[in-house]
């Protein structure tokens, strides 16, 4: 009797990495992809993808789970059924926020974290750091040493009083990134001038969710864009402007790479299948598609399309940020339909983020397969530190794989996700796919019906510091002995 050489073989792979395709099958031992061939030798167990699409598991790099907010507000997900949703939707490592309260430790944000995410997941994860309170002590020991220990990516904010730093405490943080090695991501639009629209737009009455995307127009995250850029340039750094929206932010970005400057991008299912007028739904209804940056006109969402087809976008995210509608702790904060201004800010989409890009982007012609690949899979991998592990499909890899079911045609809505989430903004939308089988680390996670595996069998993975956030050395205009170049 022959023994079985892989503990799995998946058969007639029709194989997409963000490089190229190839017909195969993939051997798989251990949880790693241990042969790419012809004809493979036995599997203990077998599938057989009969020429259907099988791609990298999604590594959703922009998340919100179980993150401390300020009270009464409450995230939805947790790290079981935020991870469970994410396997669902063919996603099969998330890196959601350690974040720091301002005057507290980092360190200690961190530890919180792992306490609320240790032994939970689904799926493999790492964190990002988020930096709101930048003191001596963040910056010369806690920062230099957490990103030493794998914690290689953090967030800075340039709104919300909560989280906001001013363009001094930027430069400070940017300078630790360059010498460190960091990934700065930065959200990226004019605090200031949203303050002083919200309170015209109150003084006049106008508080219905509609109204918080006439408080967030596109010019405040030009603005807050183009000098998140400037900061970069002077101290030489790499940086990732997050969940960009719409053209004027492009332009920016567009700009800084024409003069070889390394800024990159992200942006999010949001603006393509979203717009503004989704805030003028009845009552309070708009309340559910109250995010920052908000969606855009309609033109926009072929601007997005463009811009993910030519490679100004490297990573499209979900920013999956869950609030109930439904709940005290949630859109209707105290139980109450609140000023747009106390509405909490994300929509959910962890689930539906891969689906929706596939469908309408590789499906639909927008976007090639490994296009896809790259922005959902192997960029942020890449630009995170988790890459070759993550993010791909070769021999030594992780098995993190998605087989999709192009046949299946199905229609958004709530009541088949797996978040906690009493809502989709998505509903109703017809995706002409959904992932047939999800695997991590060589396990069915996701069976095309219903979760598999056991909650808590993901890994907490350290990073490693990426070439991507190395500076270019010849756009400084601050050196750091202190001198300023002409």
């Amino acid at each position: 009797m022959t023994m079985a050489q892989y503990d799995l073989v998946i058969r007639n792979a029709r194989v997409a990495t963000a490089a190229d395709t190839m017909n195969c099958d993939i051997g798989i031992s251990a949880g790693r992809i241990m042969a790419l061939a012809q004809s493979l030798a036995q599997g203990k167990s077998e599938i057989d993808a009969a020429g259907k699409w099988v791609t990298p598991g999604g590594v959703d790099a922009h998340c919100h789970l179980d993150q401390p907010v300020p009270a009464p507000m409450q995230m939805a997900d947790d790290f079981v059924s935020g991870t469970v949703a994410a396997a669902c939707g063919g996603t099969t490592t998330v890196i959601p926020f350690a974040a720091q309260v301002k005057g507290g430790s980092l360190r200690a944000a961190v530890e919180d974290y792992h306490l609320r995410a240790d032994g939970k997941a689904l799926i493999d994860y790492a964190f990002h750091l988020i930096v709101t309170d930048p003191s001596d002590t963040v910056l010369r020991e806690e920062l230099p040493s957490l990103i030493r220990e794998g914690y290689t990516s953090f967030k800075i904010y340039m709104t919300y009083d909560d989280l906001k730093l001013n363009d001094r405490e930027i430069l400070d943080v940017l300078a630790v990134a360059r010498v460190e090695g960091a990934m700065v991501m930065v959200h990226a639009e004019n605090a200031d001038c949203i303050e002083w629209l919200t309170r015209k737009l109150e003084a006049a009455g106008r508080t219905a969710p509609r109204y918080h995307a006439e408080a967030r127009p596109m010019l405040v995250e030009r603005e807050a864009t183009q000098r998140a850029i400037a900061l970069s340039e002077l101290v030489d750094v790499p940086i990732l402007i997050v969940h960009v929206s719409g053209r004027e932010a492009l332009e920016q970005i567009r700009w800084a790479h024409a003069h070889g400057l390394r800024i990159y991008a992200e942006t999010c299912p949001q603006y393509l299948f979203l717009t503004a007028e989704h805030l003028h739904a009845p009552g309070f209804e708009g309340a559910k598609c109250v995010c920052s940056p908000p969606p855009r006109d309609h033109a926009n969402q072929q601007v997005i399309w463009n811009a993910l087809a030519c490679g100004v976008f490297q990573v499209f995210s979900s920013d999956h940020a869950p609030f109930r509608y439904e709940d005290a702790r949630g859109k209707k904060l105290g139980g109450k339909e609140v000023p747009f201004r106390h509405i909490p800010n994300g929509i959910p989409g962890i689930e539906t983020r891969l689906p929706l890009l596939f469908s309408a982007g590789v499906l639909g012609g927008r976007i090639d397969i490994t296009t896809f690949v790259a922005l959902t899979s192997t960029n942020p991998a890449k630009l995170y530190g988790l890459y070759p592990r993550k993010g791909t499909i070769a021999v030594g890899s992780d098995a993190d794989l998605v087989i999709w079911d192009q046949g299946r045609e199905i229609m958004i809505s709530n009541s088949m996700l797996h978040h906690h989430v009493d809502y989709t903004p998505y509903e109703g939308i017809k995706l002409a796919s959904w992932p047939q089988i999800t695997l991590s680390r060589g396990e069915v996670v996701w069976d095309g019906s219903r979760p598999q595996g056991r909650t808590g069998r993901g890994q907490f993975l350290k990073c490693a510091l990426a070439d991507a956030a190395r500076p270019v050395m010849h756009s400084a205009r601050c050196k750091f002995d202190g001198t300023v170049q002409s």
